[in-house]
């Protein structure tokens, strides 16, 4: 019955990391949930899934809008099944001088990277509590740690989801609710990478950018983890990676 299905929900499944965490889990059996603000983006990686054999649904869905994030979490707990794990997933990179940063583009890169965290994974808490099991990862950064020149929207972002993500971890693990934060901490195979930053993208046969399906497998080793042994934060960098 569709009540029985364990359900993965991504909020932001891009073309890369995203993408890959969805496909992990919808191997492991799990219902992957997809959202992008456009839903039409999504349909390749729903039909790679199902081509693979997995079950997976995408939704058009803005994450920063509360009306739109409790309709997304209502269809899928009802049509679907329970959301066993949620990831948050949406970056808002954006560098900028702080002596050019518009206070629009400030609050919107703040409005993505951590007002539609908090919004996103309340809607889901409140859903898990009542089960009294799931698991919550968020996707940060380095900027979410210290906050480099030309990146102040960001990291400030970044630095508010680290918060957030710590706050509900205290309160939700003992209700056994697991709370995770992934420092992504280096340059990731994308079309992006390729595109603006060759001579990055030409570290990749040295193994010296992240590869999105080893991210994802952290995601899964993270859910996975008994609750003995919790992880709160995981980092993840390249062998050859400055810090």
């Amino acid at each position: 019955m569709a009540e029985q299905q364990k359900v993965v929900l991504v909020i932001g499944a891009g073309d890369a990391t995203g993408g890959e965490i969805a496909k992990r889990f919808a191997r492991e059996g799990y219902v992957a949930c997809v959202t992008r603000r456009e839903a039409q983006k999504l349909q390749p990686l729903v039909d790679e899934i199902r081509a693979a054999g997995g079950q997976a649904h995408g939704f058009g869905s803005d994450a920063r809008k509360e009306e739109e994030v409790a309709e997304l979490v209502e269809t899928i707990e009802r049509d679907i099944g329970p959301i066993e794990a949620f990831v948050f997933n949406i970056g808002a990179n954006v560098p900028c001088s702080i002596l050019e940063e518009t206070p629009r583009k400030y609050f919107k890169i703040w409005e993505m990277a951590c007002f539609a965290g908090f919004l996103t994974a309340q809607a889901v808490a409140r859903r898990m509590v009542t089960r009294e099991r799931g698991t919550i990862l968020f996707t940060g950064a380095t900027a979410g740690t210290r906050g480099a020149a030309g990146f102040a929207a960001f990291a400030g972002a970044k630095h508010g989801l680290r918060a957030l993500a710590q706050s509900m971890a205290r309160e939700l693990g003992p209700r056994n609710i697991h709370v995770g934060h992934v420092v992504v901490d280096g340059a990731i195979d994308t079309a992006f990478i390729r595109d603006s930053f060759p001579e990055r993208y030409a570290l990749k046969d040295q193994d010296g950018i992240l590869d999105p399906a080893h991210i994802a497998d952290s995601y899964w080793f993270l859910h996975a983890q008994p609750r003995d042994a919790w992880t709160f934060e995981l980092d993840l960098r390249p062998w050859m990676e400055r810090w």
